[in-house]
Order: structure tokens, then C-alpha cells, then sequence
């Protein structure tokens, strides 16, 4: 039956939790409605979800024009007749009292605003707009025209175009705005909102007395101008850009990526202007001589996840990683849920499948993969920078006389050369008698004495090489390990990649063993570390190995402490570390002179040596190379330029964009599998939003180009509405992630175009968009909440008083520190580890643990404590910041008992609270009263009631009886403390937790 057709889901009563107070936002003229800005956001909430473009009840659709004037299958009477609203079955059932009767139905019904709207539409003649699609004529897709401002009648109340617009529509509901806050609520709600801390005590009592009439605006350049301004800023784009500092995913291990969010600092403290913001971020290696920080900042994109678990299939977590930055521009620059569009048509919005494939394909052909972190650069900061032009010349210079050619230094390498050819001739190689494997290899003596091993690889092994000895004397013995073509990774080792453990080595002669004494090799892996002497050492858990050099043949070179006689000897090679780290070809040779002091030379240069005036000139370069590395006629050069070298900086890496030589083919990926391949397309962007000029390059330098367009109708919507967002809480449009069909129209639209076309047109200059805001009246309000407008305006949509919500989860950490005294002010860097609960990194996946630092580091901005996706920093979660694995456009405001007792319990805030009481004694008068008085200050700014000082007091005692009577309890509170200091502690932590001092009012 008819009832059906108009009948709402309940998924969508939860988007119009103003409508049903407020008529819809609209500043258009009184003589007509708006049917894009005031009828069809009505429509699009309370009726799409079932008379919409995927269900059609009763076979109604109401989302475009002529389907809904044609009416639904199951009745003969209009929907809709033009200018007769009492005729129209659409305002009949809005009006029924029957609640059968009545739509949506079994939902809440519309309110009487609402439906005097509709009602006012219909007797207007139902204007619908002649477009055939009704969604590309959406508010959102129209580029902004500039409003007027409006006129209004309390004239003395605005202080910029702002207040018009926001006086003008609470003259028309018959409201009034709030008076202006007092002055210690200002300085602190401006410095919550532009550095993220609290005002120094000093500092408010600076500006209570300042009575020039520009004090408020001085304050506001002051801020502005603040360093700490970058990290307010970097803090809220950070969950946009979703940074981290892991990977993701399960094995979820660390990566470089600080020197990107200390690039976004640095760039809001330049005020770097927007479409620059976003052309580096997004193509910054796309510009023509790309700097070190445009390279930096395209680290936006690599924030993605890489996976880097066994068995994946990298196209797969590459593909995931284009579809993420996909989804990610089109939600931080457009407002836009483009990613709807990944497997099918949009539902609601304008976005073909194929459109979507054409937007993806701009991201496409950077060289990245999703299982690797690189490409990545080494990324100096500007300090260090300075540091390594400092040293660059000199280091220069030496390296120039390093390499000069002198006769003496010809002389000199000719001597070392004869020298080392001599040497190397005494090495004679064994002709092994018998070969043997503890754990069944398969030992095979090749032509040139080498053994060669095969067959079963056990995870660990002793070799046995027996044989006849052709000298006087043995005074010195070899150990080359050789690679080989049929080893992994060509060897020496038999292990995946190459390498092996040499754990002993022991030397029989004439079957008694013989101490060996100085070890040298050409290489020594060096991370544990293990050196050729841990073969000689006697302990069974050294040893010597070679990575990263496998893949090439490398030798141990062992002196007796004496030479003796020998007609036969055996060697012993214990090889015990396990996972198959043995050797896959090895020769043993001896000498009868002691071998030199010196490390042998590599094979590769002992065969270079054997050539002598055969050499070509790559050869001879490469042997003189090895020598000036080592000769002792430039030894005091090479110690002045490995001096120079200690100083210079190691920078951190940064994960980058680069883009490939040759666009990889994009193809609509069906049911966004990409395995199943569709039509190939080309980059393009979405046609309800423009092209892209015909001269602009299509990768993403054009992308990003035109989305900073003067014409594009979203980008400058959408960041205005977003800086709104973190000024009162909630944007013009309060889905900032969605500017289509499905979120909700602005409030104040006009205002919202008013801020767009002022940002554009004064040059993306984004600082002054936050001064346009906070020196506005409408900001400057008192934020208390009479019984009318809490009736009326529960949520603060209009804007008749000021701003009042929970602080996020980094700011709640700052401001404990702040008041403490505890705050470690220092910008940038890499990030740290402050105290956090135990237990916390102890995942079965995962051996990485939490170390706590210790000092000031430990009292840094929580902008800058290590971000770990699949673990990250309680306090984080607790109150509300995301995992960062995605965009995150809006976090949530949620009140919960967790984040109570994190505030009362966490060691760091205990930490807080002890120092607080610390500084409340040491730098308030020796009053009670004063110090309670004082420490109040610290948190809220303002000077508390006699009530509060009273009840602080009370507590006060209390808790100094408390432990007078056990100090043994003031002592586990805080190390050290006396019962004083215990219960100045136990008042702090309570005005740590003070809803005032989380919540910016």
C-alpha cells in the first residue's frame, strides 16, 4: 500500500539532529525559497534512503525530477502538483495524524519547519531544476558565487563579514548573540586554538591589563607568529594525511617518515600558501628542479601502509595503496566519498565506476610498491644541512689529495704491490686426502682443492679436512670462502642469502691440536658484530660471518703463535648457529712464514694483483683504490678526512613519491578486484567537477593543480569549512569528509561561500583565514548556554554563543604538561617515547617493546610521540584519535570512564600532578589558599570562586592527614615526598581533571 512509499530508513534519522529544530540553512532572499539549498537537503535525509536512486518503495523516486512528478505504482492521486500543496500527496501524508498514514514511516516525523518548507515549495510551484540530473546541479558541484553581505539590524555587533552572515540568520530565527566572553576565557580559548597550550600565568595577567583597544588583536599576531602555531596546525592535517610512524598491518615494524611531519610544521609556520601546500604534497618530485623539502613533502602519500608479512602479493598491497591515496585526495580536497565508486557507480553521487578508475589512475604510476618502504632519501634537516656545507669543501680538498698522483706515491704502490705479490705466492692450497660432514652434506673436492658442499643442508655442521702437508713448516693457515653459482645467492654460504657462521676453527698437526692466535679477514660482518676472531676465541657462540657481502668470495686469514714442522694436518670447521649458516665452498691453504699483520686482500683484488702489467686501467684504479685506502704515506690525510666525516650528521631517511619513466595502463579494476582488469582509461577527473585544462601535463602535477584552481567548486569549500570545524567544533557542513548528496547542506552557506572565495582570492593565504575567524565576534562569544537556546539550538548550529567542547587527545596531554611546568618546548625531530602503561607493545606477532625515555624528552608535545598503528599511545585512544590507517577527516567526541581514570592514574599524569604541586609551592605566596588559588590559574586561567578555593582547601587537609598519618603512602604517591608534597600532589591531580581544564570554553 501507499504508506509504504514514502517510508524512511532509520539510518538517516541521525543526520538531521538540527533539522528537527531549525528550518534548513538559507540566505536566500524572502520572496522565494531555494530548492537546492533548502527543499532538496529535506529530501535527500529524510526520503532517498527509500524513494532514492538503489530503492524505489512503492515505486516512488523523489531524487530527480521526472520520476517523482510521475508519481508512485500504487496510487492515482499527484505526489506532487505545482503550486497546490493541500492536493499533493507528498504534503498529505507529511501532515497525517494517523501514524499509518504518516511519513517517514515509523520514524520520527519531520519538524513543523520542515514541513512548512515543503509546504511552502509546493504553493510556490514545486521549482525543480530543468537539468536532467538534478545531483549535478548539488549546491557542492556550483562553483561559489561572492554573497553580499547581509544587512542586518543590530549594525554595532559585527566585527567582520563573518558576524553578518551570522547575525543575519539569528535575526531571522529571533535570537540574539551572547555577550563577549571575559577576557581570561579569551586568552585561553585563543591559545587552545593557536598553539594547543594554556597561557603562561604572566601572560594573562598581562593581558588583563592591557587596555590598549587593538590588545585582543596584538594577541592574536602574537600567536599566529608563534612557532608553537605549526605544531597546532600539523597536529589536526597529521590525521588527514594519516601519519605514523609504523607500517600497518600485522607485522606493523617502524619506519623514518618525522622528517614529513616536521615539513608540515615547518610549512604552517611559514604560512606556506595552500595550493603550494598542496601541489608539494601531492607532487612535489613532479616540479621542475625538485628542492630536498618538495621531495619531503610528497611524503603525504607515502603514509600509506606497506605490508611486509610473508607470502603477500605485493601488486595487491600496491594497488591498496593507490586506492588509499585515491580515496584520501578525494576526501581531504573535494569533501568528496569518490571510494563509493571503487566496485560500482556512486549510489547517491555523480561518480561513475569508470570515473573513478580515471581519478585513480593520476596515482598509478609512482614507483612504490605496497610491500617496501622505498623509494626514500636521506632527509638533512636545515641544521644539519648547514653543517654538511659547512664541512663539504674541506672534505673535498682531502679526498682531491687522497687521489692525486705523486712519484712517490707511484714508488710507494710499487713497493706494496712486489710486497703483496710475494706474499700472496708462499699461500699453498691443500689438496684435501679426505673430506667429512657431521650431519650427512655432501663434501665434494673440486679441481682446484676447493670443497664444494651438496645434497642435505643441515642447520648446522662440522667439516673435517684431512691432508698432506708439501712444506718444511706450517706458520700460517687460510680459510677462503668462495662463491659459487649453484649456492643461494651464489654463496659462500648455504643459508637463503648467502651467508654463513665460521664458529671454530681448530688446526691439528701431526694429530695435536695447535693454538691459532691473530685473525685477520678482507671482511668481518659488523652488526653483532662477528670478526674473524670469533672463530679463534674458544666460545661457540662467535664466530665469523659476512653479511651484507655474500654473493662473493671473502677470506680468514689465522697466524700459529709458532710455526712447526707438519707432514699432515687436519682442519675443523664447527659451524653451529643454525638455519643452515654453513659453508657452501671453502678451500684451505697454508704458508710457511707467518702471514702478514695486515688484512688479507679480498680474492677479487688477490686476482687483480696476479695480472701485474696485464692490467687494464678499470683494474688498476681499482687495486691503487684498495691501497691509498691503506698506505701509510697517507695515513695523516686519511685521519684529518675521517675526522671531518665523524662530524658530519646521519640524517634520517623519509619514504618519497617517484614517479615511473613510463605511466603504468590503468584499467577499471571490476568489483575493485584487481585481479579482474576492465577497460583501460586515462587520468581524468570527475566530469560533474570540470576537466582538467588541455595544456595541463595528466599525472599528478596536474591533479594537483586543478584542484587549487581558482573554478573548482569544492577545494577551497571544503578547507574552509574544515579551519571553521576547529574553531567551533563542528564545520558549516558538519560532514566535512562528505560535500555530496548524503551529507549535510551548511547552515550558513553563503557564509561558507563568503570564506571560500576570500581564502582563493587572497591568495590561499591560510593564517589570515584564522585571523578572519578568531577576531570575529562571533567567536569571541560567551559560550554558556541559556535554557532557550539549549531548547533550541542544542548543538550550537547558528552560532548565538561560543565555542565549548572537550579538548582532543593531544591537547588533554600538552596542557597537563603546560601547567606542570614539565613541557619540553622543543619543535621537531624524531619521535619519542614517554612513560606508557606496561604491556602495552607486547604482542605475539611483534618482539619491538616501548622503552620510556628519560629527561626532557620524555615531556615533549604529544604531536610527537612515536604513532604506532596497531598500538598506539592509550591516552590516544582513550580519547578518541584514530589508528591513522586511514584519513581521518573528524574525529569523535566521546565521554568515557576510561578517560577519567587515565587522567587520575596514568604515571605520566601522576608525573604531571606532582610537578604541578611542586611549582604551586615553590612559586605561589605561602598561603594555602594562594597556592591552590595559583595552580587553579595554571589550568584554567582564569581566578577560582571562594567556593572552589574553599572546597581545594578542604581537600587540601584531608589528604595532609591522610599521610601525616602514613607517610609510607605519600611516598609510593611520589618518589621522595614528605606528607606536604603528597597532598599537594593528590589537589593537583584533581584540578588536572577538572572538566575546565580539558575543555576549552
Amino acid at each position: 500500500m501507499f504508506r509504504s512509499s514514502l517510508h524512511l530508513g532509520a539510518h538517516a534519522v541521525a543526520a538531521i539532529a538540527l533539522a528537527v529544530r531549525l528550518p534548513a540553512a538559507t540566505q536566500e532572499p524572502a520572496s522565494g525559497l531555494s530548492f537546492q539549498g533548502e527543499v532538496r537537503p529535506i529530501l535527500e535525509q529524510r526520503c532517498f534512503a527509500c524513494h532514492g536512486a538503489t530503492r524505489q518503495k512503492a515505486g516512488l523516486r523523489l531524487d530527480q525530477r521526472a520520476w517523482a512528478r510521475a508519481g508512485s505504482k500504487n496510487g492515482n492521486r499527484p505526489v506532487i502538483v505545482p503550486g497546490n500543496s493541500a492536493e499533493s500527496l507528498l504534503y498529505q501524508r507529511l501532515v497525517a495524524a494517523d501514524e499509518d498514514e504518516r511519513m517517514p514511516f515509523g520514524e520520527e516525523a519531520l519538524a513543523a519547519e520542515e514541513i512548512e518548507i515543503l509546504r511552502r515549495w509546493l504553493d510556490e510551484g514545486a521549482e525543480w531544476p530543468e537539468d536532467g540530473s538534478t545531483l549535478r546541479r548539488h549546491w557542492s558541484y556550483v562553483p561559489p558565487a561572492r554573497p553580499a553581505l547581509p544587512p542586518v539590524r543590530d549594525d554595532a555587533w559585527p566585527r567582520n563579514g563573518v558576524d553578518r552572515f551570522v547575525l543575519a540568520r539569528l535575526e531571522r530565527e529571533g535570537l540574539a548573540p551572547s555577550p563577549e566572553a571575559p577576557a581570561e576565557t579569551l586568552i585561553r580559548r585563543l591559545y587552545l586554538d593557536l598553539v594547543g597550550l594554556t597561557p603562561p600565568v604572566s601572560e594573562v595577567d598581562e593581558f588583563l591589563a592591557d587596555a590598549r583597544p587593538d590588545a585582543y588583536e596584538r594577541l592574536v599576531e602574537r600567536l599566529l607568529a608563534s612557532p608553537h602555531y605549526g605544531e597546532r596546525q600539523a597536529q589536526l592535517w597529521l590525521d588527514l594525511a594519516r601519519y605514523a610512524d609504523t607500517n600497518g598491518y600485522e607485522k606493523d615494524e617502524r619506519r623514518s617518515q618525522w622528517r614529513y611531519r616536521d615539513w608540515v610544521i615547518d610549512a604552517y609556520n611559514r604560512n606556506l600558501p595552500f595550493d603550494r601546500f598542496t601541489i608539494e604534497q601531492l607532487a612535489g618530485d613532479l616540479l621542475p628542479d625538485a628542492t630536498l623539502e618538495q621531495r619531503i613533502a610528497t611524503g603525504f602519500h607515502r603514509n600509506t601502509m606497506v605490508n611486509k608479512e610473508g607470502g603477500v602479493d605485493a601488486e595487491e598491497f600496491r594497488v591498496a595503496a593507490v586506492v588509499d591515496r585515491t580515496n584520501t585526495t578525494a576526501s581531504v580536497w573535494l569533501g568528496a566519498t569518490l571510494g563509493c565508486a571503487q566496485c560500482h557507480d556512486h549510489k547517491y553521487d555523480p561518480y561513475a565506476q569508470e570515473e573513478y578508475y580515471q581519478f585513480f589512475a593520476f596515482f598509478n604510476s609512482t614507483t612504490d610498491s605496497g610491500g617496501s618502504e622505498d623509494p626514500q632519501i636521506e632527509a638533512p634537516t636545515p641544521q644539519q644541512q648547514a653543517v654538511m656545507a659547512e664541512l663539504a669543501p674541506q672534505i673535498e680538498a682531502l679526498e682531491r689529495e687522497l687521489e692525486a698522483r705523486t712519484p712517490e706515491l707511484e714508488s710507494a704502490f710499487g713497493a706494496w704491490e712486489r710486497r703483496r705479490r710475494a706474499e700472496l705466492a708462499q699461500w699453498v692450497a691443500l689438496q684435501p686426502r679426505s673430506v667429512e660432514s657431521a650431519r650427512g652434506a655432501t663434501l665434494t673436492v673440486l679441481d682446484d682443492g676447493s670443497v664444494l658442499a651438496s645434497g642435505s643442508a643441515p642447520d648446522m655442521d662440522h667439516y673435517v679436512v684431512s691432508a698432506e702437508v708439501g712444506l718444511p713448516r706450517v706458520a700460517g693457515l687460510r680459510i677462503e670462502a668462495l662463491s659459487d653459482p649453484s649456492l643461494p645467492s651464489q654463496g659462500p654460504g648455504r643459508t637463503g642469502h648467502g651467508n654463513f657462521v665460521l664458529n671454530e676453527v681448530t688446526l691439528l698437526v701431526d694429530g695435536v691440536a695447535v693454538p691459532l692466535g691473530r685473525a685477520r679477514a678482507d671482511f668481518e660482518q659488523m652488526d653483532r658484530p662477528w670478526p674473524a676472531s670469533g672463530a679463534v676465541d674458544g666460545d661457540p657462540a662467535s664466530g665469523w660471518a659476512i653479511v651484507p657481502q655474500t654473493g662473493q668470495s671473502h677470506q680468514a686469514v689465522f697466524a700459529l703463535e709458532r710455526a712447526l714442522p707438519a707432514a699432515h694436518i687436519e682442519v675443523r670447521l664447527a659451524q653451529d648457529y643454525g638455519s643452515r649458516h654453513t659453508l657452501g665452498r671453502f678451500r684451505v691453504s697454508v704458508c710457511a712464514e707467518a702471514p702478514p699483520d695486515a688484512p688479507p686482500l679480498p680474492p677479487a683484488l688477490e686476482r687483480l694483483l696476479v695480472l701485474g702489467g696485464t692490467r687494464g686501467a678499470p683494474e688498476q684504479a681499482q687495486l691503487e683504490a684498495h691501497w691509498r685506502a691503506s698506505a701509510p704515506e697517507l695515513e695523516a690525510a686519511r685521519a684529518r678526512l675521517a675526522q671531518l666525516r665523524a662530524r658530519l650528521p646521519q640524517p634520517a631517511t623519509c619514504m618519497v613519491l617517484a614517479e615511473r619513466a613510463q605511466p603504468r595502463a590503468t584499467h577499471v579494476l571490476q568489483k575493485g578486484s584487481f585481479l579482474s582488469p576492465g577497460a583501460a582509461v586515462e587520468p581524468a577527473v570527475p566530469a560533474v567537477l570540470g576537466s582538467l585544462p588541455p595544456d595541463a601535463p595528466r599525472n599528478r602535477l596536474g591533479l594537483a593543480q586543478w584542484l587549487v584552481a581558482p573554478d573548482n567548486p569544492l577545494t577551497a569549500r571544503v578547507l574552509a569549512n574544515r579551519v571553521w570545524s576547529q574553531y567551533f567544533g563542528a564545520g558549516l557542513s558538519s560532514t566535512p569528509e562528505d560535500f555530496g548528496s548524503q551529507g549535510d547542506a551548511p547552515t550558513h552557506s553563503e557564509l561558507l561561500d563568503w570564506l571560500a572565495l576570500e581564502l582563493v582570492s587572497g591568495g590561499w593565504d591560510v593564517k589570515a583565514l584564522h585571523h578572519l575567524i578568531v577576531t570575529s565576534a562571533t567567536y569571541r562569544q560567551a559560550s554558556r548556554v541559556t535554557p532557550e537556546l539549549l531548547e533550541r539550538d542544542p548543538y550550537n548550529r547558528v552560532f548565538a554563543r561560543g565555542p565549548r567542547f572537550r579538548l582532543e587527545a593531544e591537547a588533554v596531554r600538552d596542557v597537563a604538561l603546560s601547567a606542570s611546568g614539565l613541557l619540553n618546548p622543543v619543535l621537531g625531530g624524531p619521535s619519542v617515547f614517554p612513560p606508557q602503561p606496561d604491556g602495552i607493545w607486547n604482542l605475539p606477532y611483534s618482539d619491538d617493546r616501548w622503552t620510556a625515555q628519560q629527561g626532557a624528552e620524555r615531556h615533549r608535545r604529544a604531536l610527537y610521540t612515536f604513532w604506532r598503528r596497531s598500538a598506539p599511545y592509550p591516552l590516544m585512544t582513550n580519547f578518541d584519535a584514530p589508528s591513522r590507517e586511514f584519513t581521518c577527516t573528524r574525529r569523535a567526541r566521546s565521554n568515557t570512564p576510561l578517560q577519567a581514570l587515565n587522567l587520575l592514574n596514568d604515571p605520566a599524569f601522576v608525573e604531571a600532578a606532582a610537578a604541578l604541586a611542586r611549582r604551586m609551592l615553590a612559586q605561589a605566596g605561602a598561603g594555602d589558599a594562594e597556592r591552590a588559588a595559583y595552580g587553579f590559574r595554571l589550568c584554567v586561567a582564569r581566578a577560582p570562586q571562594p567556593e572552589e578555593v574553599r572546597i581545594l582547601l578542604e581537600l587540601l587537609g584531608a589528604q595532609r592527614r591522610r599521610y601525616q598519618a602514613d607517610p609510607q603512602a605519600a611516598a609510593a604517591l611520589v618518589a621522595g615526598a614528605d606528607p606536604d608534597l603528597a597532598a599537594w600532589t593528590v589537589v593537583a591531580n584533581v584540578l588536572l581533571n577538572l572538566d575546565e581544564t580539558i575543555t576549552k570554553s
